[in-house]
């Protein structure tokens, strides 16, 4: 086995570990591991994880950062801009966040719109625009039709309506 091959695999072992700790509320441990997996061989999702951590822990700046290094690994991939609008939403900037999230609706990597179309669905209804608020939030629920979170948005939104 080559070098990189190594790296790859010894990457992907530590991003596995990692995101298990994350998954059970083990932060810190997940943070080093996602590091360890950075060191290996940066990828766009550990640095996209390692950022949603430090938003967990209230670091938002520095979840930005880290991001940012994703979009630089892989331009495409959607997750960090729209985790980027979700932290600015956090920091209460709104119109910053705009941009970021519509960014993510652009990126041709993504699994999941939903995310996107919610986070501005959230800022047009703290800015007072019902209407578009109601529209991406619809656009959330087509994207995934399971989405509580938008079904109870567009229900109070349409109680404002009446």
């Amino acid at each position: 086995m080559s070098s990189k091959e190594d790296k790859h695999r010894l990457a992907l072992e530590y991003f596995e570990k990692a995101y298990d700790l994350h998954l059970n509320g083990h932060l810190d441990k997940a943070a080093v591991f996602f590091k360890k997996s950075i060191q290996a061989e940066a990828s766009a999702d550990a640095y996209t994880y390692l950022g949603w951590i430090y938003a967990q822990k209230g670091f938002y700046e520095k979840a930005i950062e880290y991001c940012l290094k994703a979009i630089e690994i892989e331009p495409d991939y959607s997750d960090p801009y729209n985790d980027i609008g979700a932290y600015l939403i956090k920091l209460k900037k709104y119109d910053e966040a705009v941009v970021w999230l519509e960014k993510a609706l652009s990126a041709t990597k993504y699994g999941n719109y939903a995310y996107a179309f919610i986070n501005l669905g959230y800022i047009y209804e703290i800015k007072g625009n019902w209407a578009k608020a109601l529209q991406y939030y619809e656009k959330s629920l087509e994207a995934r039709p399971d989405n509580e979170a938008a079904r109870t948005a567009i229900d109070r939104l349409k109680g404002k309506f009446n």
